[in-house]
């Protein structure tokens, strides 16, 4: 029997939690409880995500940048995920250890800051889109002037990372981000969308003195079947969270296994 979906949209990050862990999302987009801490990782990257918003909306680099630590420096400790640290000397370190992974982020990322001819800063939207039962939503990073076609635009999505990606434009996780983005940013600015450039940019410093940043480019011309398959994955996802179904945990989720497996065994979603 099919009913109501529980949720008003899709968006990148949800349907992502609903594929790794139903009842995390749960929890999340239809109970709307965010008290699950994130990894110290994760805080260095919104700071970073910060203080390049700030620059691309004007702010001198030096502001952008502080704005961003500040960002790390007022995140309580109960909302960090510390992991195996316990005692509160070593959450200071590691605390000191986020801000200098910070710094030196956004400084490989700002010493040469990849130009373009900005047109929109953070643009959310959310949007119908023909053949899917749930409207998208999604938040771009930046949506600037294409250098392939005139008239056309691409978006830029900033991501601070361990490890480059192996798998770059071709990994499974990037299209179906860029394709959320693709179709809103269509909707918003009414002009042909080419291209997904994902700009990596490593925490931590390369000993063979390798640059920090990497680019990869999803041109969406090329994406006929990835299109498809999106579309069938998102529907999909929304017939199975609108039928009668038991939300069951996943512990082997190295983010949120142990908080899901908790919930289900006090029997909070009942």
């Amino acid at each position: 029997m099919r009913q109501k979906p529980p949720i008003e949209h899709w968006s990148y990050s949800s349907l992502m939690s609903f594929l790794r862990n139903p009842l995390a999302w749960y929890k999340r987009y239809v109970e709307k409880v965010y008290d699950t801490p994130s990894s110290p990782s994760s805080f260095v990257g919104r700071a970073g995500h910060l203080a390049l918003e700030n620059f691309y909306n004007g702010m001198p680099r030096d502001k952008a940048i502080e704005s961003g630590l500040s960002y790390i420096q007022n995140v309580a400790d109960f909302d960090i995920n510390f992991g195996k640290i316990k005692t509160n000397t070593a959450k200071k370190k590691k605390r000191v250890s986020m801000e200098r992974e910070y710094n030196q982020a956004i400084s490989f990322y700002l010493n040469r800051p990849p130009r373009h001819k900005v047109l929109g800063v953070e643009v959310s939207g959310t949007v119908e889109v023909d053949g899917l039962e749930l409207p998208i939503k999604a938040i771009s990073d930046l949506v600037v002037s294409s250098r392939v076609e005139r008239g056309a635009v691409d978006i830029v999505d900033h991501k601070f990372v361990d490890t480059f990606s192996s798998k770059g434009s071709q990994k499974t996780l990037f299209i179906i981000q860029a394709i959320f983005n693709y179709y809103t940013i269509s909707d918003l600015y009414g002009k042909p969308v080419k291209r997904f450039i994902i700009q990596e940019c490593k925490r931590k410093r390369n000993t063979d003195g390798s640059s920090q940043m990497r680019r990869h480019i999803i041109n969406f011309d090329d994406c006929k079947e990835e299109f498809a398959l999106f579309h069938r994955l998102v529907n999909d996802a929304t017939k199975e969270i609108s039928r009668p179904r038991m939300y069951l945990p996943n512990p082997s989720d190295m983010f949120e296994g142990e908080n899901s497996f908790d919930i289900y065994r006090l029997g909070l979603v009942e």
